[in-house]
């Protein structure tokens, strides 16, 4: 049929694939700008949803609908009103912990850790963070990233933090699959960790990771629009150890998290090296 087409045309085959290659390049490129500006708006507005999305994306300029803003959304995983992107798929056959944190004084550090996952956007696609943090310092202990939402990167970095830092009384996650799968809890329950998991749909439960995603994206992933894993891995890398090491926080009274840890745990805690946290879990 095609070549037909061509004949009656008088063109060549060579030139309509040009030119359809160079039509799905427009697209693709008009696509990632949508992506773009719907990640950076619901990492400020979470609460919105489709038909908010619909008439920012129309404000700025883009002529498109619900029905494609939604397809968009559904892409990126995001849903207006949820805790964030959606990360956080249950199964059904494991077992979910209740949230203990709910009127808890955090007075000291080791006491509560968290943890969380949330995707950053690459030219070519999407990786996962995961990330543990210390609830009293706000330091982050250990980080992983993945392209895949496996358990594996998630006990890694379980595994890491607790080899660096000890063990926390408490441990808080969502009710992901990777949280709650037999391999994750079971590093907890060896450890004799308290677990606890927030409520359905409850964002503020797990409040300072999602603070913390919110402070990584702006502060760096969308700052540098990183193209490649290498890049944001060696851009993260800086990231933490800057987040840790020299970022004043307010509600720390001005002080860096690793400075709050070291001086509440008598400044014997271990500091790690800027490189000794940059491995990776990449499946391709």
């Amino acid at each position: 049929m095609l070549s037909k087409q061509c004949k009656l045309l008088h063109v060549t085959r060579s030139v309509v694939y040009a030119q359809n290659k160079r039509l799905l390049k427009a697209v693709d490129k008009d696509e990632s700008e949508l992506l773009r500006l719907l990640d950076e708006k619901y990492t400020r507005h979470p609460f919105f949803g489709s038909r908010r999305m619909t008439q920012y994306l129309c404000e700025k300029g883009y002529q498109v609908n619900r029905k494609r803003v939604q397809r968009l959304m559904q892409t990126l995983g995001l849903a207006g009103m949820a805790p964030g992107p959606n990360t956080s798929k249950a199964h059904p056959q494991h077992k979910i912990y209740p949230y203990l944190l709910r009127g808890v004084d955090i007075v000291r550090p080791n006491q509560v850790w968290s943890t969380d996952i949330t995707y950053i956007r690459l030219p070519r696609g999407f990786v996962y963070l995961v990330a543990i943090i210390d609830w009293y310092s706000r330091k982050i202990l250990s980080w992983r990233l993945s392209n895949t939402m496996d358990t594996v990167f998630c006990v890694d970095c379980l595994e890491e933090a607790i080899d660096a830092y000890g063990t926390p009384e408490i441990f808080n996650s969502d009710q992901g699959s990777q949280f709650t799968s037999t391999t994750f809890i079971s590093v907890l329950i060896s450890n004799d960790v308290t677990i606890s998991m927030d409520g359905r749909g409850r964002a503020l439960d797990n409040i300072f990771v999602e603070r913390l995603w919110r402070t990584v994206k702006y502060e760096e992933v969308y700052l540098k629009q990183h193209d490649s894993v290498q890049s944001l891995l060696m851009g993260l890398t800086d990231y933490f150890v800057f987040y840790n090491h020299e970022r004043y926080h307010q509600s720390l009274g001005y002080k860096t998290p690793d400075e709050v840890y070291r001086t509440a745990m008598g400044g014997g805690a271990k500091i790690i090296d800027k490189y000794e946290c940059t491995k990776i879990s990449v499946h391709l």
